[in-house]
C-alpha cells in the first residue's frame, strides 16, 4: 500500500497493564501531570492536559511483573515509556518521590532507566 492510500491512523492510547490500575494510574498522574479522565473497574484513562497521547493503566489478573533488564525465564517487558526531561538529576528525583524506583541497570550516561510501581521500565532522557 503506498503512502497515498494509506487511511488515517492515530495512535490515541497506550494501555499499560496492571494488578492494580487506580494505584499505578494514579502514580503517573503524579509523574506526568495526567488528569484521570476516567475510572472504571480494572481501567483507568488517563490524559494529557496538553492534548496528544492518553494512557491507560488496564486489570491484568495474571499479571508478571517485568524484569530488567532481560533474563532468561523472566517475564520480558512489552514495551517501555521514553520522557524527554530538562534535567535528569531533577527527574529522577521527582519520578521517585511519585513512587518510582531507579533500576539497578543503568546501560546509557545520558538516560536513567526506572520502574513503576508495578516494575514496568520507563526512560527518562535528555535531549542533545
Amino acid at each position: 500500500m503506498s503512502n497515498d492510500t494509506r487511511p488515517m491512523l492515530t495512535i490515541t492510547t497506550v494501555n499499560i497493564s496492571a494488578p492494580d490500575p487506580p494505584a499505578l494510574a494514579r502514580f503517573y498522574h503524579r509523574l506526568l501531570g495526567y488528569e484521570i479522565a476516567v475510572e472504571e473497574p480494572g481501567w483507568v484513562l488517563l490524559r494529557d492536559p496538553r492534548g496528544g497521547m492518553a494512557l491507560a493503566c488496564q486489570s491484568e489478573s495474571d499479571y508478571a511483573r517485568p524484569a530488567w533488564p532481560a533474563s532468561p525465564g523472566e517475564q520480558q517487558m512489552m514495551m517501555h515509556l521514553e520522557i524527554r526531561v530538562e534535567d535528569l538529576d531533577v527527574a529522577v528525583a521527582h519520578a521517585t518521590a511519585c513512587g518510582a524506583t531507579l533500576a539497578a541497570s543503568q546501560p546509557q550516561d545520558d538516560v536513567r532507566v526506572c520502574l513503576d510501581p508495578a516494575g514496568h521500565p520507563f526512560c527518562l532522557w535528555v535531549e542533545g
